[in-house]
């Protein structure tokens, strides 16, 4: 049986998750991360994407869009500006966040494009995580 760690997730709205895991897999702005029990101290910057939970047999899946890590040996805290569950994303709003995210860019004219690019990153992880309902 695989050592837990206790893995609790915040947003500025609420407690998202506060329970023990056996994994926690995500994305960062240095590439995908997965953290067992044990892992070595570290502090990441999270990138959209999808958020996997392993507890046991059972495997959770969310949307998480941005925030910080902090890694401990047996606690891990996500500091997340939004998490969603699958249940909780409207597809279709997230479809045309998409599909406006995409005209802006190909338009590159008078905008942010970093900003166009982190709003087609977050739609595109709601679209992901809303298919793993």
């Amino acid at each position: 049986m695989a050592e837990k760690f206790k893995l609790t997730i915040v947003t500025p709205d609420r407690e998202f998750f506060n329970e023990e895991a056996d994994m926690v897999e995500f994305n960062t702005t240095e590439g995908e991360i997965g953290v067992y029990a044990g892992h070595a101290p570290l502090t990441v910057i999270v990138k959209p994407g999808i958020l996997t939970i392993t507890q046991g047999d059972t495997v959770r899946n969310a949307a998480l869009h941005a925030g910080f890590v902090q890694i401990l040996p047996q606690e891990i805290t996500i500091l997340a500006e939004i998490i969603e569950w699958p249940g909780e994303i409207d597809e279709a709003r997230a479809e045309a966040a998409k599909q406006r995210a995409e005209g802006r860019l190909a338009e590159r004219s008078g905008i942010d494009v970093a900003r166009a690019e982190a709003a087609l990153m977050r739609s595109i992880a709601r679209i992901n995580a809303a298919k793993l309902k």
